[in-house]
């Protein structure tokens, strides 16, 4: 899921600097429905999504005995750090979709219905094709997770007609892929996805937008943030068979971060390069609580 962000994101950032480099005003969203955009946003993501779907079930789940549709409990694997994954997935996609149908002058409605689903719609059929596949299963967790993530995008919008609370994502490679490459990934470019132990989940939330009459910086937020360590198998049963002596946990920080998108500038590209990368947490100094109950510090923690 991540790799597809990744797509959209070289997508976005192609389409600003062809914007920027013949006009300048070409990004800025329509004020009122301009149909060339529109269409080019539907047939975009519409190519996008079914290629990824097409090319997810020819290249992966054809190394896999096919099955009638079942479903699969997977809920209690990975201290839960999947379906952090997929809610993360399911709002920026959703963040995107409707940021795209905004830029082709679409009403409110329309860009909550069918951009800020986008992310959900595809994490579910995605979700199908586990649920024909022998190995996987539908997972209801999985679901749900999906679910989780646009509902934070959409119910913001509505409630408050910005995000004022975000999903974002950290990465610093852990090691423990080195052990288990199969299930952790092998190399850099895997291990971003796959390696649970090296990611870290944040809801970063804005301090200005609570508090509208405060002097605080507009781009300053407060981030909580998720990992876990020690997680070579998502069961703990097969881990103990395989890794017996390597201890599981779970980690809980506090830091700062930044609202890249509520940076003043003036220039179109800048907004739209900051608006991509706001996917990842920007480091600082943080504090981190362990299983354990120990306070640690950190200088700078990615």
């Amino acid at each position: 899921m991540f790799k597809l962000i990744t797509v959209l994101s070289a997508f976005f950032l192609t389409v600003v600097t062809v914007a920027q480099t013949n006009n300048n005003s070409f990004f800025k969203p329509s004020d009122t429905l301009n149909t060339a955009r529109r269409n080019a946003v539907i047939l975009t993501e519409a190519s996008v999504a079914s290629l990824s779907i097409i090319g997810l079930n020819a290249l992966w789940y054809s190394d896999y005995e096919r099955s009638g549709l079942h479903s699969t409990n997977d809920n209690s694997e990975w201290f839960k750090m999947d379906k952090l994954g997929h809610s993360f997935t399911a709002y920026q996609l959703g963040r995107f979709g409707a940021q795209a149908l905004d830029w082709s002058g679409v009403s409110k409605k329309k860009q909550l219905i069918y951009g800020a689903t986008l992310g959900f719609s595809f994490l579910t059929a995605v979700e199908v094709l586990d649920g024909f596949s022998e190995e996987w299963g539908f997972s209801w967790g999985d679901f749900t997770a999906n679910a989780a993530g646009a509902g934070l995008y959409i119910g913001q919008e509505l409630l408050w007609q910005e995000q004022r609370v975000q999903l974002k994502y950290s990465f610093n490679r852990s090691g423990f892929a080195n052990q288990n490459p199969n299930k952790l990934g092998q190399g850099l470019a895997e291990e971003l996805l796959k390696d649970y132990n090296g990611q870290t989940y944040w809801l970063s939330v804005n301090l200005q937008s609570f508090f509208k009459e405060s002097s605080l910086p507009k781009w300053l937020n407060v981030a909580v943030g998720y990992g876990v360590d020690g997680l070579l198998y998502g069961n703990a049963e097969l881990q103990m068979l395989h890794f017996p002596y390597q201890e599981r946990s779970q980690q809980f920080y506090l830091s700062l971060d930044v609202d890249l998108t509520r940076i003043k500038t003036n220039s179109t590209f800048l907004k739209q390069v900051f608006n991509v990368i706001n996917v990842i947490k920007v480091p600082f100094p943080t504090l981190e609580i362990n299983g354990k109950g120990k306070l640690n510090g950190h200088l700078i923690y990615f």
